[in-house]
């Protein structure tokens, strides 16, 4: 299916808003490769906004270098005018004339152009070319991911995973339980009914026989399996 019918009359519109927006930037009223001025093409690959001679040589080192469209004529799809909106012209050139020498004669202009995107002669030895870090961008953000910037993947402490369940933790407001509410067999305190303890000093038959009219109370034989719970209110006939 293509892609391109599923853009809508209004949609489409609203594309060439934005990329007259674009153009009207200080940054892209000139061409990214001759400086003439009123670009009206761009490389939806490289991320520029080129002239009309320069968009037929961009057409001239195939799609795989430059994919060439009309700012005004063709129809452009949501992720393209992302992309331009993202790098531009001044972006772009900081990475492939980064070795560009000051006042370079760019003519002939298609020996230029060549040299510049096919050839990579200026091109930043230490950077990556800005379409394949928003390229990437694009695809971590796909994968429900974020990047983290000006930190390097070997420094960073936990994975992107990790520290977005970190996150997530750390705002999770702290529970209270309610004692009584279940059993908590390692704090809570279980009441023990009361005992008579009969003393050595005064050790008498008859509190010998109530103590242990108490425990036939409150303890069944375990063959019966009967663990009736006789209330508080009855220990107080044994005081």
């Amino acid at each position: 299916m293509n892609e391109k019918a599923s853009v809508s009359k209004e949609l489409n519109a609203k594309h060439a808003k934005i990329l007259e927006g674009l153009l009207r930037l200080p940054e892209n009223k000139q061409c990214a490769d001759c400086l003439n001025k009123a670009p009206r093409w761009a490389s939806i690959n490289l991320g520029i906004f080129i002239c009309m001679q320069c968009s037929g040589i961009h057409r001239s080192l195939g799609v795989h270098i430059s994919k060439v469209r009309s700012t005004t004529l063709d129809t452009w799809l949501p992720e393209q005018v992302v992309f331009m909106q993202l790098i531009g012209n001044e972006k772009s050139n900081d990475y492939w004339e980064a070795e560009l020498p000051p006042n370079y004669e760019r003519t002939p202009i298609d020996n230029f152009i060549h040299a510049k995107y096919v050839d990579k002669r200026w091109a930043s030895k230490t950077d990556m070319p800005p379409s394949e870090v928003v390229s990437a961008e694009q695809s971590c953000e796909k994968s429900v991911c974020h990047t983290l910037s000006g930190i390097p993947k070997k420094a960073r402490k936990y994975s992107l995973g990790d520290e977005a369940f970190t996150e997530h933790i750390s705002q999770v407001p702290p529970t209270t339980r309610t004692r009584g509410a279940s059993l908590d067999l390692m704090s809570d305190v279980i009441p023990i009914p009361p005992m008579v303890i009969a003393s050595e000093s005064n050790t008498s038959s008859k509190n010998a026989e109530v103590t242990q009219d108490l425990f036939s109370l409150l303890y069944v034989s375990e063959s019966t399996q009967d663990r009736t719970v006789v209330p508080p209110s009855r220990w107080a006939t044994f005081e």
